[in-house]
């Protein structure tokens, strides 16, 4: 099932990037905001984010359940304290609340729409599929989380490259996310890149000793994509059980896709 919904403003200013910049985004799975400590802290995970500096932000494992205690509402928290438009895409798998993906940015959001990309009796998945505005133009931000089985990860790539086939091939495109895929030579990976192009893959998990390249960012067009880098500050290393991936995206090149 997917569902279409108009982008809502919130008290945010959009920045509006003009050609000539330099787009930054990020990837990261925030394992709930609780640390190698064992400790829940959203507020450690802002801070990194703010160190990350980034325009755009796609997160993984949002629990966004409502209370009255300090690391309630997670998304929101990060919304207001990042002064940004939050975009949910959540699965509900806990009965206490929601859970899943999000987006954080900066960015016009023009529009959204969610992928149901859950498998079988697995843990529900989804993608969130989002349109912002870049120096005038529209730039499409797929940001999921796949499952932990490889059978089930080629049903949710299948259904994934489905939906990327619904825009025009000249759309430029960031596909970002938890990809959950350490196998290099996986019909996932191999499938990505060749849409894709293939880029860095820096190791990213586990934060505390890193060595496998679970969370992925691609860009198409491939040349727009100047850089992408782990992010391996000591409040990163102990945040979550994922380090945080980052790229840099040259904007006057994103229109030669």
């Amino acid at each position: 099932m997917v569902s279409v919904a108009p982008a809502k403003p919130d008290a945010a200013a959009p920045r509006r990037m003009d050609a000539g910049a330099t787009l930054s985004v990020a990837s990261y799975n925030i394992h709930s905001g609780v640390g190698l400590d064992r400790h829940c802290s959203s507020g450690r995970i802002v801070r990194v984010l703010k160190e990350l500096d980034c325009d755009l932000y796609a997160l993984q494992e949002v629990d966004n359940q409502p209370g009255d205690h300090e690391e309630s509402l997670q998304l929101e928290r990060f919304a207001r304290d990042m002064d940004m438009t939050a975009v949910p895409g959540l699965r509900i798998v806990r009965h206490t609340g929601e859970y899943g993906n999000a987006i954080v940015t900066r960015l016009p959001v023009l529009n959204v729409r969610r992928h149901d990309l859950s498998h079988s009796w697995f843990e529900p998945r989804g993608a969130l599929d989002i349109q912002v505005e870049v120096a005038g133009a529209p730039l499409r931000v797929i940001a999921t989380h796949l499952g932990l089985r490889r059978s089930e990860r080629k049903v949710q790539w299948r259904a994934l490259m489905s939906h990327l086939a619904e825009a025009p091939p000249d759309m430029p495109t960031i596909l970002l996310g938890d990809m959950n895929e350490w196998y290099r030579p996986a019909a996932t990976l191999r499938e990505a890149h060749r849409a894709f192009g293939e880029p860095p893959a820096p190791v990213g998990f586990p934060s505390f000793a890193p060595c496998l390249a679970l969370t992925r960012i691609w860009v198409k067009p491939r040349i727009a994509l100047q850089s992408v880098t782990v992010h391996r500050s000591e409040t990163a290393r102990r945040a979550s059980d994922h380090l945080p991936v980052r790229a840099q995206i040259d904007v006057d090149s994103l229109k030669t896709g």
